[in-house]
């Protein structure tokens, strides 16, 4: 069973969505009225931040479970949840200004690569 790996999909998906709320309640506060989707700075980053969460959600999540079936469910969550840390340090940084979104982005895209190399490396080590 992969119950770590599970929680932290969930985590993950719970993160997301927190995200989503977050560009609901950034519409309400600066007036961007929909389908807009400029129009106020404060908004633009909260947008961005769901976005770029979004595009990266594809590459770990699969990444996250391959790991986790291949070499580790502990090892896989814990990388999953850097992953996240990651993903709130880039949240609250970019929330504050474009220019300090860097050290959260390098630690979740650190995570992602590493799921991926470690995942990519488990099963092409199975298939030989």
């Amino acid at each position: 069973m992969y119950h770590l790996t599970a929680l932290v999909t969930l985590l993950a998906i719970a993160f997301y969505f927190f995200t989503a709320i977050n560009v609901s309640r950034s519409r309400t506060k600066t007036g961007v009225k929909v389908p807009a989707m400029s129009g106020h700075p404060d908004f633009e980053r909260a947008f961005r931040i769901q976005m770029n969460t979004l595009e990266w959600m594809p590459i770990v999540l699969p990444a996250l479970w391959l790991f986790a079936i291949y070499i580790s469910d502990a090892i896989a969550a814990g990388m999953g949840a850097i992953w996240i840390i990651g993903r709130i340090v880039y949240f609250v940084g970019y929330s504050q200004a474009a220019a300090k979104r860097g050290t959260g982005f390098a630690i979740q895209a650190l995570a992602a690569i590493a799921l991926w190399v470690g995942a990519v490396g488990a099963v092409v080590l199975r298939m030989v």
